[in-house]
């Protein structure tokens, strides 16, 4: 990908974000659209990591030997018990590479 369409893409986010949820600015959009937005980055993840958490070139991965998967797992364990973003995504990333150097 290059730099011109990751800078366009997050311009296009970041647009659409700040019209649609900002609320100093005129644009009122229904409650069930504003509800269907909090949950449109959740989604997006989602769709966006689980193929790379799952399959490895066209291929399901072994999951006793997946780092991501168990790096999932750490993640979500973190966050359901540590309420701080910032902490829950650094301990999940260490959790993923001390996983990792084990597996390989």
């Amino acid at each position: 990908m290059s730099w011109t369409l990751l800078l366009t893409l997050a311009g296009v986010v970041f647009f659409n974000r700040y019209v649609f949820l900002e609320p100093r600015l005129p644009v009122r959009l229904p409650a069930f659209v504003n509800q269907a937005l909090k949950y449109a980055a959740p989604c997006l993840l989602t769709a966006i990591c689980g193929p790379i958490i799952v399959a490895e070139n066209g291929a399901l991965r072994a999951f006793p030997d997946n780092p991501y998967f168990w790096g999932t797992v750490f993640s979500v364990m973190f966050a359901l018990f540590i309420r701080n973003t910032v902490v829950v995504v650094i301990l999940s990333m260490v959790m993923f590479y001390l996983v990792g150097s084990v597996l390989a």
